[in-house]
Parts: structure tokens; sequence; C-alpha cells
């Protein structure tokens, strides 16, 4: 995963009612709940279906660090689809998303105006319709260049002209360089 959509993830993660399983037994008890079988989750995690089977058992309890991870990642993937859904149907509708970041933000503008990109910290509430678009290219699997732009035009229209009320003139917004980001429902 990239960083957008690493932290996109993570801001509908934090809507979460409960917490995901933790123990890998557990962990692989709801996959193979949720994929109806053993040999779908085997082939998922590439490994044999007799060791999922002794995880659902409990007689492995600990997995080698690789296939933690990948289970963790499966779990939290699948993990309440319908309060994730409405996270973002929420934020994409009503409440908008607020972007924390640090990095090189700069602008074009006309002639005789301080352009230049500098190292910027901003926290910055969006409104809904850039949450739902931001929503929406990662659901068509767009990639960190795509997320970041419309990041950018999203940090313009907010950030730079206040909604229209100043900077009409400004092109272009370039974010580069990113430190830091983090998203917030």
């Amino acid at each position: 995963m990239s960083m957008f959509e690493d932290g996109l993830e993570a801001a509908v993660q934090k809507a979460f009612t409960r917490p995901a399983p933790k123990s890998a037994p557990a962990q692989m008890r709801y996959l193979v709940r949720q994929l109806k079988g053993t040999r779908a989750v085997a082939q998922m995690l590439r490994i044999s279906q007799r060791t999922v089977e002794r995880y659902v058992k409990d007689q492995i309890k600990k997995p080698r660090p690789d296939l933690a991870a990948r289970l963790e990642a499966e779990v939290k993937k699948r993990w309440q689809p319908q309060i994730r859904a409405r996270a973002r149907r929420t934020a994409a509708t009503t409440n908008g998303i607020v972007i924390d970041t640090r990095a090189r933000i700069g602008y074009t503008a006309p002639v005789g105006t301080t352009d230049e990109s500098r190292l910027r910290h901003l926290t910055v509430a969006l409104p809904p319709q850039y949450a739902a678009r931001l929503f929406d290219a990662q659901e068509r699997g767009a990639g960190d260049e795509q997320l970041q732009q419309i990041a950018a035009e999203a940090l313009k229209e907010v950030y730079f002209q206040d909604s229209g009320r100043r900077a009409g003139s400004l092109e272009e917004v370039r974010f580069t360089d990113i430190e830091h980001l983090e998203f917030g429902l």
C-alpha cells in the first residue's frame, strides 16, 4: 500500500466499534468464517490447509512474522465492512475529512508573487466532495500520484484560495516531499 492509501485506511479503521481479533488463532477462525473454508484461507495466506486447521484448533498459536503481518492485514481489510462503509459515506456526504500533513508545498502563480515551495505543516478540514473523490479514487485502485493530486487540489481550494475568497489567480499547487500524512474523519 502507499502512504495515501494507508492514511485513508487508518482513518476509516478509527471508526470501528469493536477491536479486531488479536491472537493468530482468533484471526484465523475469523478468516475461515469469512471465506467459508480453510482451503480459501490457505490459498490467500500462501500456507497449507493443514496449518490453517491447526491454527483454528489452537494447536499453533505464534505465527512467523511474515505470516503474522499478512494475517493481520487480511483481517483488518475485512473487519466490520458495514461500519467501514458508513464512515466513508458520512465523510463523503456530510462531515468531510481532515488532512494533517508536513510536506513541501508550493504553487504556480502569476509573475511577482512568492510562489517558492517550502516545508509546511498543515491541518486542514476538507469538504465532503474531496473526501468522496479520495475514497472513490482509492476504490478504483488509483495510485499514490492520483490521490496526491486530489489532495493538492483540495489544499489549493481550501487553504490557499479560502473557497474562492482570495488568490483567485492561483494556477496549480505542488505537494511533494511528504514527511507526514494522516487523515481523520
